[in-house]
């Protein structure tokens, strides 16, 4: 499966801009998380997931806090999950997921994107069963052995260990989060986890061309620009 995983956010923080999309978009998760599964962290393990993630990525507190507390009030918006497929620039994949309160209004933003560099949305299916659907968990941590062991343990299937110089990435089908992570905090106490989340690794990479990268730099800045849009996952070759 190799280290081809993408760290959605990351690449996205880098302008005061850029960084306020990248609060909004924790914001919508955590509000849907805590309006659909309770607002306790402790009981509400998707939750708190999401509340550590964006603590590790810097979101402001009063962020997190807001969208909580917009939750206890009941009403306001219902987002739904979404998600487009297709083939972007130079023929590379790409899955694009999105939390919408206008199904309609999403799609024609997304498929504008697709339209506006020379590619085209495609329907379910189209290219998801090229990507794999996993958890991933990447740590600091010398015994590689006693990971597996505790993980087996806990009767978690893992899919792959990779150990990158006392780095570990632990790969686990998408459905086997939780069980993991509490079999690995259990284990080896509070991990720092460098990266702690489900994401859909491209089971091939392409390359493409400069034209093609231009027009997927392209493609990429006005999808990171929609509002309901959560994550983009694809299969260049950026290396």
């Amino acid at each position: 499966m190799g280290r081809a995983y993408q760290n959605r956010k990351e690449s996205m923080a880098k302008t005061s801009d850029m960084k306020a999309k990248v609060y909004s978009r924790y914001g919508r998760e955590i509000y849907v998380s805590a309006k659909s599964g309770g607002l306790d962290p402790t009981a509400n393990l998707a939750l708190r997931s999401l509340i550590d993630r964006a603590k590790k990525d810097q979101v402001p507190g009063h962020v997190i806090d807001k969208a909580i507390e917009k939750a206890k009030g009941g009403g306001g918006e219902d987002y739904s999950p979404a998600r487009y497929e297709g083939y972007g620039p130079g023929g590379c994949m790409a899955l694009i997921e999105c939390l919408t309160d206008n199904p309609n209004r999403t799609f024609g933003d997304v498929r504008m994107a697709f339209t506006k560099t020379k590619c085209k949305i495609g329907t379910q299916g189209t290219v998801s069963h090229m990507f794999d659907h996993v958890a991933i968990f990447v740590f600091a941590h010398a015994d590689e052995d006693a990971v597996l062991e505790a993980l087996m343990e806990a009767d978690v299937d893992v899919s792959e260990i990779e150990d990158d110089n006392g780095t570990l990435t632990v790969f686990t089908p998408n459905t086997e989060y939780f069980k993991a992570k509490q079999a690995l905090t259990e284990a080896f106490g509070e991990l720092e986890f460098e990266v702690d989340e489900i994401q859909f690794v491209p089971q091939s990479y392409t390359t493409i061309s400069a034209e093609d990268m231009e027009l997927f730099d392209k493609f990429m800045a006005m999808l990171n620009d929609l509002d309901d849009v959560q994550s983009v996952y694809h299969n260049v070759d950026l290396g």
